[in-house]
Protein backbone atom coordinates (compact mmCIF):
# COMPACT_ATOMS: atom_id res chain seq x y z
CA UNK A 1 0.00 0.00 0.00
CA UNK A 2 1.17 3.22 -0.46
CA UNK A 3 2.46 5.50 2.54
CA UNK A 4 2.19 9.01 3.51
CA UNK A 5 5.83 10.00 4.11
CA UNK A 6 7.41 13.70 4.49
CA UNK A 7 11.00 14.80 4.84
CA UNK A 8 11.89 17.17 7.25
CA UNK A 9 15.16 18.71 8.53
CA UNK A 10 15.65 20.36 11.65
CA UNK A 11 16.41 24.03 11.52
CA UNK A 12 19.97 25.13 11.71
CA UNK A 13 21.27 26.87 14.78
CA UNK A 14 22.17 29.93 12.21
CA UNK A 15 18.36 30.13 11.02
CA UNK A 16 18.78 33.97 11.71
CA UNK A 17 21.26 34.10 8.54
CA UNK A 18 18.76 32.78 5.65
CA UNK A 19 18.55 34.69 2.74
CA UNK A 20 15.76 37.67 2.34
CA UNK A 21 15.07 38.53 -1.55
CA UNK A 22 11.57 40.03 -1.44
CA UNK A 23 10.91 41.07 2.10
CA UNK A 24 12.91 43.15 5.29
CA UNK A 25 14.68 41.31 7.33
CA UNK A 26 13.25 41.25 10.31
CA UNK A 27 14.84 39.78 14.09
CA UNK A 28 14.49 35.71 13.96
CA UNK A 29 13.91 33.73 17.27
CA UNK A 30 15.65 30.91 16.82
CA UNK A 31 14.62 28.88 19.95
CA UNK A 32 10.82 30.00 19.04
CA UNK A 33 10.92 28.78 16.06
CA UNK A 34 12.37 25.13 16.54
CA UNK A 35 9.22 25.15 18.96
CA UNK A 36 7.34 25.82 15.62
CA UNK A 37 8.67 23.41 13.38
CA UNK A 38 8.47 20.78 16.20
CA UNK A 39 4.52 21.70 16.10
CA UNK A 40 4.16 21.61 12.51
CA UNK A 41 5.83 17.84 12.23
CA UNK A 42 3.61 17.32 15.24
CA UNK A 43 0.73 17.87 13.17
CA UNK A 44 1.94 16.14 9.96
CA UNK A 45 2.00 13.27 12.46
CA UNK A 46 -1.31 13.76 13.54
CA UNK A 47 -2.60 13.61 10.44
CA UNK A 48 -1.16 10.26 9.60
CA UNK A 49 2.11 11.39 7.89
CA UNK A 50 5.61 9.18 8.42
CA UNK A 51 7.92 11.97 9.03
CA UNK A 52 11.53 11.60 8.37
CA UNK A 53 14.08 14.02 9.37
CA UNK A 54 17.30 14.36 6.80
CA UNK A 55 20.55 14.58 8.55
CA UNK A 56 20.42 18.14 9.75
CA UNK A 57 22.95 20.77 7.93
CA UNK A 58 23.77 23.20 10.62
CA UNK A 59 26.19 24.86 8.90
CA UNK A 60 23.38 26.12 5.98
CA UNK A 61 21.13 28.64 7.19
CA UNK A 62 18.01 28.09 4.90
CA UNK A 63 18.83 24.26 5.15
CA UNK A 64 15.19 23.46 7.32
CA UNK A 65 13.28 24.84 3.87
CA UNK A 66 14.03 21.06 2.79
CA UNK A 67 11.38 21.33 0.17
CA UNK A 68 13.80 23.56 -2.00
CA UNK A 69 16.32 20.61 -2.76
CA UNK A 70 13.99 17.90 -4.37
CA UNK A 71 11.41 17.56 -6.71
CA UNK A 72 9.51 13.81 -6.35
CA UNK A 73 7.19 12.70 -9.25
CA UNK A 74 5.94 9.54 -8.82
CA UNK A 75 9.18 7.25 -7.72
CA UNK A 76 11.38 9.54 -8.91
CA UNK A 77 13.27 11.90 -6.94
CA UNK A 78 14.74 15.25 -8.86
CA UNK A 79 17.78 16.29 -6.96
CA UNK A 80 17.78 20.22 -7.36
CA UNK A 81 20.16 22.84 -7.88
CA UNK A 82 19.40 25.90 -5.75
CA UNK A 83 19.16 28.66 -7.06
CA UNK A 84 21.39 30.56 -4.61
CA UNK A 85 24.85 29.54 -4.88
CA UNK A 86 24.85 29.53 -0.79
CA UNK A 87 21.91 26.89 -0.35
CA UNK A 88 23.51 23.88 -2.94
CA UNK A 89 24.95 22.26 0.17
CA UNK A 90 21.71 21.55 1.29
CA UNK A 91 21.35 18.83 -1.43
CA UNK A 92 23.78 16.05 -0.36
CA UNK A 93 21.90 14.80 2.91
CA UNK A 94 18.42 14.67 0.64
CA UNK A 95 19.50 12.99 -2.04
CA UNK A 96 20.81 10.35 0.70
CA UNK A 97 17.72 10.07 2.11
CA UNK A 98 15.84 9.51 -0.97
CA UNK A 99 17.98 6.94 -1.84
CA UNK A 100 18.16 4.94 1.30
CA UNK A 101 14.01 5.16 0.93
CA UNK A 102 14.21 3.42 -2.68
CA UNK A 103 13.93 6.72 -5.16
CA UNK A 104 15.09 6.59 -8.67
CA UNK A 105 17.61 9.68 -8.13
CA UNK A 106 18.05 12.36 -10.99
CA UNK A 107 19.78 15.92 -11.25
CA UNK A 108 19.44 18.90 -11.96
CA UNK A 109 22.94 20.03 -13.95
CA UNK A 110 24.79 23.38 -14.68
CA UNK A 111 23.99 25.60 -16.03
CA UNK A 112 20.64 24.87 -14.64
CA UNK A 113 19.07 25.77 -11.33
CA UNK A 114 15.66 25.02 -9.59
CA UNK A 115 14.38 25.51 -6.35
CA UNK A 116 11.55 23.08 -5.51
CA UNK A 117 9.39 25.79 -4.55
CA UNK A 118 8.69 27.05 -7.61
CA UNK A 119 7.13 23.59 -8.05
CA UNK A 120 3.41 22.78 -8.23
CA UNK A 121 2.33 19.40 -8.50
CA UNK A 122 -1.07 19.15 -9.78
CA UNK A 123 -2.01 15.61 -11.11
CA UNK A 124 0.18 15.37 -13.55
CA UNK A 125 0.79 18.84 -14.53
CA UNK A 126 3.93 20.22 -13.13
CA UNK A 127 4.08 23.96 -13.21
CA UNK A 128 7.19 25.30 -12.53
CA UNK A 129 8.02 28.92 -11.40
CA UNK A 130 10.94 30.73 -13.99
CA UNK A 131 12.11 33.35 -11.66
CA UNK A 132 15.05 34.86 -9.12
CA UNK A 133 15.98 30.87 -8.21
CA UNK A 134 14.93 28.87 -11.11
CA UNK A 135 16.03 29.51 -14.79
CA UNK A 136 14.77 28.65 -18.37
CA UNK A 137 17.54 25.63 -18.45
CA UNK A 138 16.17 24.43 -15.12
CA UNK A 139 12.57 24.41 -16.39
CA UNK A 140 13.51 22.44 -19.53
CA UNK A 141 15.39 19.87 -16.93
CA UNK A 142 12.50 19.70 -15.37
CA UNK A 143 10.79 18.62 -18.46
CA UNK A 144 13.48 15.93 -19.22
CA UNK A 145 13.24 14.45 -16.18
CA UNK A 146 9.19 14.12 -15.69
CA UNK A 147 7.45 14.12 -19.26
CA UNK A 148 8.85 10.99 -20.72
CA UNK A 149 6.69 9.64 -17.24
CA UNK A 150 3.62 11.30 -18.43
CA UNK A 151 3.91 14.81 -16.74
CA UNK A 152 3.00 17.33 -18.51
CA UNK A 153 5.07 20.50 -17.39
CA UNK A 154 4.16 24.52 -18.13
CA UNK A 155 6.64 27.82 -17.37
CA UNK A 156 5.42 30.30 -14.96
CA UNK A 157 6.98 33.84 -14.55
CA UNK A 158 7.43 34.84 -10.93
CA UNK A 159 8.58 38.12 -10.38
CA UNK A 160 7.12 39.59 -7.05
CA UNK A 161 7.64 36.38 -4.98
CA UNK A 162 10.29 34.27 -3.90
CA UNK A 163 9.07 30.96 -5.34
CA UNK A 164 6.17 29.98 -7.01
CA UNK A 165 4.07 28.33 -4.17
CA UNK A 166 5.16 31.25 -2.53
CA UNK A 167 1.71 32.69 -4.36
CA UNK A 168 -0.13 29.74 -5.35
CA UNK A 169 -0.73 26.12 -4.01
CA UNK A 170 -3.91 23.75 -4.85
CA UNK A 171 -6.87 22.06 -3.03
CA UNK A 172 -7.73 18.37 -3.15
CA UNK A 173 -10.00 18.70 -5.98
CA UNK A 174 -6.76 20.61 -8.14
CA UNK A 175 -8.38 24.34 -8.07
CA UNK A 176 -5.37 26.36 -7.63
CA UNK A 177 -5.36 28.97 -4.97
CA UNK A 178 -3.51 31.94 -5.01
CA UNK A 179 -3.42 35.94 -3.56
CA UNK A 180 -3.47 37.74 -7.16
CA UNK A 181 -1.34 40.67 -6.19
CA UNK A 182 1.76 38.74 -6.30
CA UNK A 183 0.75 36.66 -9.04
CA UNK A 184 2.03 37.23 -12.28
CA UNK A 185 -0.01 35.40 -14.73
CA UNK A 186 -3.31 34.02 -12.88
CA UNK A 187 -4.76 33.31 -16.18
CA UNK A 188 -2.49 30.45 -16.52
CA UNK A 189 -4.33 28.45 -14.38
CA UNK A 190 -7.50 26.74 -15.11
CA UNK A 191 -9.75 26.84 -12.16
CA UNK A 192 -8.49 29.50 -9.74
CA UNK A 193 -9.66 30.82 -6.35
CA UNK A 194 -8.49 33.79 -5.51
CA UNK A 195 -7.47 34.02 -1.59
CA UNK A 196 -7.72 37.18 0.37
CA UNK A 197 -4.09 36.80 1.74
CA UNK A 198 -1.00 36.26 0.79
CA UNK A 199 -0.11 33.57 2.73
CA UNK A 200 -3.79 32.17 2.72
CA UNK A 201 -1.81 30.58 -1.14
CA UNK A 202 0.28 28.12 1.00
CA UNK A 203 -1.68 25.17 1.68
CA UNK A 204 -0.21 21.73 2.35
CA UNK A 205 -2.49 18.75 1.46
CA UNK A 206 -2.96 16.66 4.39
CA UNK A 207 -5.49 13.93 3.19
CA UNK A 208 -9.07 14.20 2.61
CA UNK A 209 -10.08 17.73 3.45
CA UNK A 210 -7.73 18.56 5.55
CA UNK A 211 -5.86 21.77 4.85
CA UNK A 212 -2.76 22.17 6.87
CA UNK A 213 -2.20 26.30 6.93
CA UNK A 214 -0.48 29.28 8.43
CA UNK A 215 -2.11 30.85 11.38
CA UNK A 216 -1.24 34.53 9.79
CA UNK A 217 -4.24 33.71 7.18
CA UNK A 218 -7.45 33.68 9.38
CA UNK A 219 -9.48 34.80 6.38
CA UNK A 220 -8.50 32.50 4.03
CA UNK A 221 -8.93 29.82 6.28
CA UNK A 222 -12.45 30.90 6.91
CA UNK A 223 -13.38 31.47 3.37
CA UNK A 224 -12.18 27.51 3.23
CA UNK A 225 -14.04 25.97 5.83
CA UNK A 226 -16.99 27.58 4.40
CA UNK A 227 -16.51 25.44 0.94
CA UNK A 228 -15.81 22.57 3.18
CA UNK A 229 -12.42 21.78 3.49
CA UNK A 230 -11.09 21.29 7.44
CA UNK A 231 -8.26 24.00 7.84
CA UNK A 232 -5.15 22.51 10.54
CA UNK A 233 -3.40 25.74 11.60
CA UNK A 234 -0.24 26.27 12.55
CA UNK A 235 1.77 29.19 13.69
CA UNK A 236 5.26 29.43 11.58
CA UNK A 237 5.71 33.07 12.42
CA UNK A 238 9.62 32.71 12.28
CA UNK A 239 9.82 31.04 9.10
CA UNK A 240 7.86 33.41 7.36
CA UNK A 241 10.18 36.40 8.37
CA UNK A 242 12.60 34.27 5.70
CA UNK A 243 9.65 34.06 3.26
CA UNK A 244 8.87 30.55 4.22
CA UNK A 245 5.50 29.25 4.20
CA UNK A 246 4.36 26.06 5.07
CA UNK A 247 4.68 23.93 1.81
CA UNK A 248 8.81 24.09 2.11
CA UNK A 249 9.16 22.88 5.58
CA UNK A 250 8.22 19.43 4.21
CA UNK A 251 8.61 17.29 0.67
CA UNK A 252 5.54 14.90 0.72
CA UNK A 253 6.49 11.62 -0.72
CA UNK A 254 2.63 10.07 -1.59
CA UNK A 255 3.37 7.71 -4.14
CA UNK A 256 6.23 5.23 -2.30
CA UNK A 257 5.49 1.87 -1.22
CA UNK A 258 6.00 0.30 2.20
Amino acid sequence: MPSKKALVRRPSPRLAEGLVTHVAREKVDVDLAVEQWEAYVGALRTHGWETIEVEPADDCPDSVFVEDTVVMYKNVALITRPGAESRRAETSGVEETVARLGCSVNWIWDPGTLDGGDVLKVGDTIYVGRGGRTNAAGVQQVRAAFEPLGARVVAVPVSKVLHLKSAVTALPDGTVVGHIPKMDMPSLFGRFLPVPEESGAHLVLLGGSKLLMAASAPRTAELLAGLGHEPVVVDISEFEKLEGCVTCLSVRLRELYS
